[in-house]
């Protein structure tokens, strides 16, 4: 999980509201981090004037202080790394370097899942060596004997379909030569006829 850390200037608190002015960046900011939160964002936030033991005992912050002093603030760190210094990066900002987007949608396509696609490609493409390869290799990975027979039916399945309708349209074309005034009982033939026979990608 990411880590940001804020580490803001001397203040009564962070919300911006209190005080002789109101900093309209500092609202929101916290309306910002409050969003980061419910994105499954770890969230730091310290103020010098109540926690300066966070600045000291952070020796990133600690140095950047030392060199520039408190013109610094206020330092926003993600993974202890500096992203922001002297002021509040936005939302858009913040979600770019964070890329919390891709965090929560983690991909389903492991290397599990790959070989199971490829033991159903092997048997797709008629590839004994492939199959033998893809097989062991899933075994390795601990995918079940169970998993890897729905794998196998699912390949045969869809794999036995073209075959299925070009069977069926081979039988209705031989009706139609043996019947030519007879409807087709193919869904891709409407009649039977010249205009059937021959036609298509080689004829």
């Amino acid at each position: 999980m990411s880590r940001l850390q804020v580490f803001d200037p001397p203040m009564c608190c962070s919300t911006g509201i209190c005080g002789p002015s109101v900093d309209p960046a500092l609202p929101r900011f916290t309306a910002d981090l409050k969003w980061l939160t419910e994105q499954g964002i770890k969230v730091e936030r310290y103020n010098l004037s109540q926690q300066p033991e966070a600045f000291v005992s952070n020796p990133i912050v600690k140095a950047v202080l030392e060199t520039d002093g408190d013109t610094c603030l206020p330092l926003v760190l993600i993974n202890d790394r500096i992203v922001g210094k002297g002021y509040y990066p936005t939302r858009e900002e913040l979600a770019n370097l964070l890329s919390f987007r891709k965090e929560q949608k983690p991909s389903f396509f492991t290397d599990a899942v790959a070989e199971l696609v490829a033991v159903g490609a092997s048997i797709a493409a008629n590839c004994e060596v492939c199959l033998l390869y893809h097989y062991k290799r899933a075994l390795q990975l601990g995918i079940s004997h169970d998993d890897l027979a729905q794998a196998v039916t699912m390949a045969q399945r869809v794999k036995e379909t073209p075959n299925k309708r070009l069977l069926a349209l081979a039988e209705s074309l031989q009706e139609c030569e043996e019947n030519p005034n007879k409807p087709s009982s193919h869904p891709q033939s409407n009649s039977c006829g010249p205009q059937t026979l021959g036609s298509g990608c080689c004829g």
